[in-house]
């Protein structure tokens, strides 16, 4: 089935394939790509597009010592497979086995451990000029793949902007498929249009502009006068004028998914000096019809079965996720509030917004991938009397911090962010966990920062956010929806619920582990531990009069955050307890600690840090029997 991929170990295996073997060898790793999504959720329109890209850029240089960065990093199964790692390929986004993104730690082709859009040009123009400086390096080629959906990320432009200064010699690829992970928005992806249409442009452009590059750059006055007309030739002719403004030179558009044409470019342009910006045209889910036809839905498809006709089966689950309650929770805010928005950036089919931009398109914006801009465009928008919701996913959302400062929560607005794959996102990894807004959030002034601690708690607390006059944050995970039995409190600003207080010790959590909380606190008193549970809602305000309580009665107390411990929720309740002079030594805090985790199952990873159930009432358990053979300490407070 592998016949020439199973014999890659490295890309110096490639060095003598013909073209048309090198169009098998794309077959092949089609085929494995096929494979893989049919046996777990994974990346899969997006390296289904670069398939003939890699190849041709690794029969065209030599990354083990030239320079590769892909941007963003989905799509890096093909340089994966034809990087030594073949017969590791079925691991991937499994626990223990290869990361679904860039990992230096795996290979020496991965340089940066990329997860986030829009960084690569900065990075690359940083290591190329690194590499001047070290004697000896100075040859090295420098290359990076950025997707039409990432580069209207405004660090592109930074890079651009800079690297145009320092007319460095490097190779920017701008893999143009029409997409971003959504349909992508916005003036430079209609520009990009522009140019992949304009036929008499591409027709012309390669015999005119040899021609226009033999006129040489003289003298004065009639050499400038040659100069200058033969520069405003090139730019009438040029599509691509913007990019030349940069002092980049422009070529292309050329097709994406020819092996021969792609490896006939690329030895064109290495050697050209001063940056260089290669258009290239592909299809996003190429070689396979359905996710050509599909490519949102198969950006990360659930795991199919496949026959000659197409698609057999998806292995799908019932079970609603946090993510369609806060949708259909806006959808319902859209409806009742005329002046309630809604912005995403290009992440619609992430948040499950669809429905949402069907039927309220005046009032639904997709910004793209600029975080930044988004959290500005909400706080203008807020101030205009509107109020919005930004909906991104909590690991993106960190790069509008200063937005977040400077424009929101200086100015007092009331825009509610609503922060999608809060904590551990599972086969995503290290780039994606969602595990430090609490400690970013709650630091800022005027921010209220909530954690539901189930479905109930979720909608609620979209309905306090958006009658709320200042900035509010609302975390939740990449989980199925949970929703705790019984009679429920209502949500009032900073107060914690108490499920069940307990006299032989008290478990808080905050956010959604409250049902495994829950769960544990029933083992317990089936063991005869009386411990109960709160159900902590607000990290900031912090309900101090409930949790001083709990520390001051209570034999100990177990705080249960799916987030980072430091600066986040328990450092909150431990600041509280030394700002009111209590004791807090019979506190124990489980979270996410000082180290970046890995990738897994979310259930296998929240098992590894004690915050499941068993996790949670193992350390409940050693707490009593600490107490059991301790003396009484005496934690009322110092006046």
């Amino acid at each position: 089935m592998d016949e020439l991929l199973s014999r890659i170990e490295s890309p110096r295996d490639l060095v003598g394939l013909t073209n048309v073997e090198l169009e098998q060898l794309a077959g092949e790793m089609r085929e494995v790509l096929c494979h893989l999504v049919a046996n777990r959720t994974a990346h899969f329109a997006s390296n289904l597009g670069v398939v003939e890209l890699c190849l041709a850029l690794h029969t065209s240089f030599d990354f083990s010592r030239d320079r590769l960065i892909w941007d963003t990093g989905h799509q890096i199964y093909p340089h994966k497979l034809i990087t030594g790692r073949y017969h590791e390929f079925g691991t991937i986004r499994s626990k223990g086995g290869l990361m679904g993104y860039p990992n230096p730690n795996e290979s020496e082709y991965d340089l940066f451990m990329t997860g986030h859009a829009g960084s690569s040009v900065s990075t690359l123009l940083g290591l190329k000029s690194g590499d001047e400086l070290m004697p000896g390096q100075e040859d090295r080629h420098a290359v990076c793949v950025i997707g039409d959906g990432a580069f209207p990320s405004g660090i592109v432009y930074e890079a651009m902007n800079n690297a145009g200064f320092l007319r460095k010699n490097l190779l920017v690829i701008l893999n143009d498929n029409q997409m971003s992970i959504c349909p992508r928005v916005g003036g430079v992806g209609e520009y990009l249009d522009r140019l992949r249409v304009n036929t008499l442009y591409t027709g012309l452009k390669s015999e005119v502009l040899k021609i226009l590059n033999k006129v040489p750059l003289l003298g004065d006055p009639a050499e400038r006068f040659l100069a200058q007309l033969k520069e405003g030739v090139k730019a009438g002719l040029h599509g691509g004028m913007m990019f030349e403004e940069f002092n980049f030179r422009y070529i292309g558009p050329i097709d994406g998914h020819s092996i021969s044409q792609l490896r006939k470019y690329l030895s064109m342009v290495k050697d050209v000096p001063g940056p260089v910006l290669l258009h290239v045209v592909t299809e996003k889910g190429h070689g396979f019809q359905p996710a050509a036809e599909d490519p949102v839905f198969f950006h990360t498809p659930a795991p199919f079965t496949r026959a000659d006709e197409g698609i057999l089966a998806f292995k799908k689950s019932s079970s609603k996720a946090y993510t369609n309650v806060v949708s259909q929770a806006i959808h319902r805010e859209l409806s009742a509030n005329p002046k309630v928005t809604v912005m995403t950036a290009a992440m619609c089919q992430g948040t499950k917004l669809e429905k949402v931009r069907e039927d309220f398109p005046d009032r639904f914006f997709d910004t793209g991938i600029c975080e930044g801009h988004t959290v500005a465009f909400a706080a203008g928008q807020a101030k205009a009397g509107l109020r919005p919701i930004v909906d991104i996913y909590s690991t993106f959302l960190q790069r509008a911090y200063d937005q977040i400062f400077q424009e929101v929560a200086l100015q007092n607005l009331p825009v509610t962010f609503v922060l999608d794959r809060a904590g551990l996102t599972g086969p995503d990894g290290p780039t994606h966990h969602g595990n430090f807004d609490l400690g970013y959030m709650r630091q800022l002034p005027n921010m209220v920062v909530m954690a539901p601690g189930d479905e109930h708690d979720t909608e609620a607390m979209l309905d306090f956010a958006l009658k709320h006059d200042s900035p509010c944050s609302i975390r939740y995970p990449k989980a199925k929806a949970e929703l705790v039995e019984g009679s429920r409190t209502p949500i009032e600003l900073g107060r914690a619920e108490v499920i069940e207080w307990g006299h032989d010790g008290m478990i808080i959590a905050c956010g959604t582990q409250l049902s495994e909380a829950i769960k544990a606190a029933a083992q317990l008193r089936e063991e005869g531990h009386d411990v109960g549970v709160i159900n902590a809602r607000f990290v900031k305000p912090l309900d101090t009069e409930t949790i001083l309580r709990a520390i001051e009665t209570c034999p100990f107390v177990v705080t249960v955050e799916e987030a980072a411990l430091m600066a986040g929720f328990s450092s909150a309740v431990l600041e509280a307890a030394a700002d009111a002079g209590v004791d807090a030594s019979r506190v124990f805090r489980l979270g996410i600690p000082d180290h970046f985790i890995e990738h897994g199952e979310r259930g296998e990873l929240l098992a590894d840090l004690s915050l499941d159930a068993e996790g949670i009432a193992r350390q409940c358990r050693h707490m009593a029997s600490q107490q059991q053979d301790a003396p009484k300490p005496d934690r009322r407070r110092v006046s």
